[in-house]
């Protein structure tokens, strides 16, 4: 633990915000007035502490302590222990070798040998404690350079009450509320500040917060109900509340304050969520740029039209410009280019190897500022994956799944990625998950579904899942369902999928067996689903132009 380490090799005075940052994080250039992600860590090892000791750590023989706004620890001895002055339990010694050598040991008084040997223990406790509470060490590097702080929506987690009667369980609103901090800033897409701080830079993060989250825990018995809201703070408008229930028979306190932290953390900051929606309008206030372009992001991909994708790559040019290494937006803006080359059939737009190459670049770009931030690595793992460089995309997947779990859009794309790679049986695994979070556009993850369950061989769920699927999203889920309907020697329903394509795609049948080999790597892959045309009748093996649209 190096706050430890260093306090007792004598180093505590170089114990600052900036130096844990660069040295433990690998921030560099930390901003440590605009970035509050060490303050948050170091606000959730304080109270991980106190929890620590409560509940489980009531036998260790020193008490260790962060005062607020400091991140120097104290080490104090517990009330059982006996023999020791108040002065000496007061302090580490001063300094102390973490590793003495044998003469220096033998030559050393034994009060000094004891008063070392407490704060070996009191590292080893404090390890514990954090290993415990996965806390403190779980941050990842950011980027070298940030845009200005108010070009994200920022959220203030306010302390959830405790309405929990003074029981053994009274902790877990604290824990829940150190547990959500915890999942939020790992998406990169917000901001994070804790409402409970009082020292300068959570102040002023705190009047720049454009919502808080509240919320609170109450429990009957085994039964633990929590309440989550997001508060708008200009007007006080709740614009999402939910509850959960959790039973302490089945799950332990600590389960119980992840599985709620991760629901609620997902819901509120997940691509597509809440935040995220459209119909919450930024209120026009001065430097919300970059919220403004993911919103306009957002809403191009629910609409999928020409005209949102004007729109948004618009905004997103104009942004990157002001803010050139605003990463998140450098990733957004090459997604829309590459939507040009995914989604041709739907956007009208002609597809070249050009924009495919923009798309990377911009990937690339974005990355080499922030290679720690799942939505880069999301574009990275796309355009990777669109340029045939399978083995990258899925290195980059695995990344950012790994950054962000809760992240959906991540966790459904990867997912397709795996799958498609021929990694079926996880891959649809992460699919399914993003479906049961309502992750993406409505409709969009459900054809990956069908895929899955055609590729098993279980042709009636994956007709099920294709129909659920929005088929008018991209002609691309009507060609998977006439497939789909062709295996299952529903020939007419399958040749009304054709016709409509027909109608309102002409461009991707004459180039399908391309396009498929494009998503599908393996040729059995594809083959089963060229099968699956050709029983309904498309002439899939005539020579395919060079060129789509």
């Amino acid at each position: 633990m190096y706050v430890v380490t260093e306090t007792l090799a004598g180093r505590s005075h170089y114990l600052k915000a900036y130096t844990i940052a660069e040295v433990v994080f690998g921030r560099q250039n930390f901003d440590a007035q605009g970035d509050p992600a060490v303050r948050i860590e170091a606000g959730r090892i304080r109270r991980e502490l106190e929890r620590y000791y409560l509940m489980a750590g009531g036998s260790e023989p020193v008490v260790i302590t962060i005062p607020k706004g400091r991140y120097v620890p104290i080490f104090q001895a517990s009330s059982h222990c006996r023999g020791d002055t108040a002065d000496e339990a007061m302090a580490p010694p001063s300094p102390v070798s973490v590793e003495p050598s044998s003469s220096e040991v033998a030559a050393a008084p034994a009060a000094s040998r004891s008063a070392g040997k407490r704060w070996l223990i009191a590292g080893a406790a404090m390890a514990a404690a954090i290993a415990a509470g996965a806390i403190f060490l779980g941050l990842e590097p950011a980027s070298k350079e940030v845009a200005s702080i108010n070009s994200r929506p920022t959220i203030a987690v306010d302390r959830f009450e405790d309405i929990a009667g003074g029981s053994r369980f009274s902790g877990i609103s604290g824990g829940v509320t150190d547990e959500i901090m915890s999942k939020l800033v790992k998406f990169k897409d917000i901001l994070v500040v804790d409402a409970s701080g009082n020292d300068q830079d959570a102040v002023s993060g705190l009047q720049n917060a454009r919502y808080a989250l509240q919320g609170s825990v109450r429990q009957d018995g085994d039964r633990v109900r929590s309440t989550a809201r997001l508060v708008r703070r200009s007007d006080g408008a709740v614009i999402w509340a939910n509850h959960y229930d959790s039973d302490l028979r089945i799950q332990s306190v600590f389960e119980v304050e992840t599985a709620l932290a991760e629901e609620i953390a997902t819901a509120v900051a997940q691509p597509f969520g809440v935040v995220f929606q459209t119909d919450i309008a930024p209120d026009g206030a001065g430097g919300w740029d970059a919220y403004d372009c993911s919103l306009s992001y957002y809403n191009y991909r629910r609409s999928m039209t020409a005209e949102a994708l004007q729109t948004a790559q618009e905004c997103l040019r104009s942004v990157t410009e002001k803010f050139p290494s605003d990463a998140t937006s450098l990733a957004f803006l090459s997604l829309t280019y590459l939507d040009q080359v995914r989604f041709p059939y739907k956007l009208g737009t002609k597809p070249s190897p050009k924009i495919l190459e923009t798309a990377s670049e911009l990937a690339k770009k974005s990355a080499v500022i922030d290679p720690q931030n799942p939505r880069v690595l999301q574009a990275l793992m796309l355009t990777s994956f669109f340029r045939n460089d399978v083995d990258a995309a899925l290195e980059a997947g695995a990344a950012a799944y790994q950054l962000n779990p809760n992240d959906t859009e991540v966790a459904g794309e990867y997912g397709l990625r795996l799958s498609m790679a021929g990694k079926w049986d996880t891959g649809c695994d992460l699919v399914s998950k993003a479906v049961s979070r309502n992750a993406g556009p409505q409709g969009y993850y459900e054809v990956g579904m069908a895929l899955c369950a055609f590729m098993r061989g279980d042709l009636q769920a994956a007709e099920l899942w294709s129909r659920m699927s929005d088929l008018n999203y991209n002609p691309m889920h009507r060609m998977v369902l006439a497939s789909i309907l062709g295996a299952s020697g529903k020939i007419e329903q399958a040749k009304r999928e054709l016709d409509w394509l027909d109608t309102k795609a002409p461009a991707l049948m004459p180039v399908v067996k391309r396009e498929i080999s494009m998503r599908l790597a393996r040729p059995q892959d594809q083959e089963r689903v060229l099968a699956g045309l050709r029983a309904a009748g498309a002439a899939v093996d005539q020579v395919q132009p060079a060129v789509t649209n």
